[in-house]
């Protein structure tokens, strides 16, 4: 009888606990607390315009100079198999590897965004997170396109006088295609 009567006690002592708490913390407003800001269908857009002109400025048409002026100053790139680079250091590397297609020493690359894994987030008075999934593909002269690798990547876009800039960029996960 003790057992049962315990039981009903905790159960309703528990029931009532929740019920006080309610869906939100309480004094939320006290603590300053609020949620971050919302993703836009218009961010969306244009984070995703922004991704497509980088990397067509990157792998299609392999314009260094392009790709340095869509970058801030302080850009910083950490890459899974290369380690960390600066803006001047990824800009080098960038225009080696452009060297190296035009040689034939390296295959010209194509990169894909897949679309469903795209997410961009608000970042309040500074611009927006991307996070995503990309694929990378060989063009080789005369073959058809091969899948190379994919990986996952997310870059911090800031916005200056209206243009998205690539702030930070940070790639990883990368897997060879079978």
């Amino acid at each position: 009888m003790f057992r049962l009567s315990f039981l009903v006690f905790a159960v309703s002592a528990l029931v009532i606990a929740v019920a006080q708490a309610g869906p939100t913390v309480k004094g939320a407003e006290q603590y300053h607390l609020r949620p971050g800001a919302a993703p836009t269908p218009e961010m969306t857009a244009a984070i995703t315009k922004a991704d497509a002109d980088l990397f067509d400025a990157v792998f299609m048409q392999c314009d260094a100079d392009k790709v340095a002026a869509m970058t801030t100053d302080d850009f910083r790139f950490v890459h899974d198999k290369d380690g960390e680079s600066t803006r001047a250091q990824f800009v080098a590397n960038l225009k080696g590897h452009c060297e190296r297609v035009k040689t034939g020493e390296d295959f010209p690359a194509r990169r894909e965004l897949v679309p469903s894994t795209l997410e961009v987030w608000p970042i309040d008075k500074y611009g927006a997170l991307e996070i995503g999934t990309h694929k990378f593909y060989a063009r080789i002269k005369g073959k058809p396109e091969t899948e190379t690798e994919t990986g996952n990547f997310m870059i911090l876009w800031k916005q200056v006088d209206g243009k998205w800039l690539m702030a930070e960029s940070i790639s990883y996960g990368h897997k060879l295609a079978e």
